[in-house]
C-alpha cells in the first residue's frame, strides 16, 4: 500500500490555476523530488497534502485514510455501501504523521530553541515535559546543536535555524517529512549544513518529499524526482532518466539552465 496517494488535485487562487489534476503517489521509505521553474505548483501541492491549503477538487489519501479537507469537514454519512466512511478524528490524525519544514524557519523568535522543540510534542502528542525534553535534547544532537539549547532564533544562523525547525519537525516523529525549498533562505556556504542532515534522513530512510533547486542534490538522494510546469507534471522518473534521458525538451532546457 502506498504511504501516501494524490488523486487529480486541483487548486486556483482566484482565476490562476496552480494545480491541474495533479496524481502522485510515495511509498513508505522513498524519497522524491520535485523541481521545476518557479510559479510551478510545487509549494502549493506541498501546502494541501499538509492541510495548509485546501483543493478546489480531488484527494489526498495518508496510510489509505483519506485526509483531504479532513479539518473543515464532519464524518460523512454514506449510503452506498462500497463507499468508505471518512472519519473526521480518524483523518485528523493520520495529518498528524506528516511534517513539514519550510524554507523561512518558521520558529517562534519569542522562544529558546528547547521551548521551540518542546511546545507541539507536548500540546499535540500530549507527552510529558519530561520526555519532550529527552527528546528535544537527542535530536539536537543529530543535528549538531545541542550547544544551543538555551539559544534563542535571532542568535542563530540561517543553517542553524533551519537544523532547528528540522529538530522540532522530527520532535512529531513524523512518517512523512516534505521540505519546501528548505535551502533557498540561506547563505550558499550554509547550506551544505542543511543538505547534510537530510541527507542522512534519506540514508535513514524516512520518507521524504523535497522540493528544491538544488539539482546535484536531488539527484543523489531521490528515488524518483517529479518535474512541474505550470501546475502539471510533466515527468515522473527515476534521477538517472530524467537527468541523462529526459522526455521533454522543457525539462532539457530547465537542467541546462540549472
Amino acid at each position: 500500500m502506498d504511504l501516501l496517494k494524490i488523486s487529480e488535485v486541483t487548486k486556483s487562487f482566484d482565476e490562476n490555476q496552480v494545480l491541474k489534476n495533479v496524481s502522485l503517489s510515495l511509498k513508505k521509505g522513498e524519497v522524491i523530488s520535485i523541481i521545476g521553474p518557479s510559479g510551478s505548483g510545487k509549494s502549493t501541492l506541498l501546502r494541501c497534502i499538509s492541510g495548509l491549503e485546501h483543493m478546489d477538487s480531488g484527494m489526498i489519501e495518508f496510510n489509505g485514510i483519506t485526509i483531504e479537507e479532513a479539518k473543515n469537514k464532519t464524518d460523512v454519512k454514506v449510503v452506498n455501501k462500497n463507499v468508505k466512511v471518512i472519519n473526521k478524528i480518524e483523518a485528523v490524525n493520520a495529518s498528524k504523521k506528516i511534517g513539514m519544514v519550510f524554507q523561512n524557519f518558521n520558529l517562534f523568535p519569542h522562544k529558546t530553541v528547547l521551548e521551540n522543540i518542546i511546545e507541539a510534542p507536548i500540546l499535540v502528542n500530549k507527552i510529558s515535559k519530561k520526555d519532550a525534553i529527552a527528546i528535544a535534547e537527542k535530536l539536537l544532537i543529530k543535528v549538531d546543536l545541542l550547544d544551543k539549547i538555551n539559544s534563542y532564533p535571532c542568535t542563530l544562523s540561517g543553517g542553524q535555524k533551519q537544523r532547528i525547525a528540522i529538530a522540532r519537525c522530527l520532535a512529531m516523529n513524523p512518517e512523512l517529512i516534505l521540505f519546501d525549498e528548505p535551502t533557498s533562505a540561506l547563505d550558499p556556504r550554509l547550506v551544505g549544513e542543511v543538505l547534510k542532515v537530510i541527507r542522512a534522513l534519506a540514508i535513514e530512510k524516512i520518507s521524504l518529499i523535497v522540493v528544491t533547486h538544488e539539482m546535484q542534490f536531488a539527484r543523489e538522494i531521490s528515488d524518483r524526482i517529479i518535474f512541474m510546469e505550470n501546475g502539471e507534471i510533466l515527468e515522473n522518473s527515476t534521477p538517472e532518466l530524467l537527468f541523462s534521458n529526459p522526455e521533454h525538451e522543457r525539462i532539457k532546457q530547465f537542467l541546462s539552465l540549472s
